[in-house]
């Protein structure tokens, strides 16, 4: 393999762990300290229009759709990167 090409791959999968890993810092923030650590400074705030405190909601509900919200994240972020690289499912590879 030529040293252009395998540096191109090594370039690429290091932005992709990048990506990874900056999402999963903020599922893990959302998930377990908004969730379970800052549960009860963030229960003192309730959900406006609603009687839910804010803890019990990130713990219940707020994780799974930032989770969801990562994804679609996600998604964006490596179809960015896979047009840079020239591997675009679009382009016809």
């Amino acid at each position: 393999m030529p040293e252009d090409t395998t540096a191109r791959h090594k370039e690429y999968w290091r932005r992709n762990i990048r990506y990874v890993g900056m999402l999963l810092a903020v599922w893990f923030l959302v998930s377990f300290g908004f969730g379970i650590l800052l549960v009860e400074p963030l229960n003192s705030v309730n959900l406006p229009g609603t009687a839910y405190p804010l803890g019990f909601w990130f713990a219940q509900q707020g994780a799974i759709y930032v989770f969801v919200v990562l994804i679609f994240v996600y998604v964006k972020l490596m179809n960015g990167l896979d047009q840079e690289f020239g591997v675009s499912e679009e382009d016809g590879a």
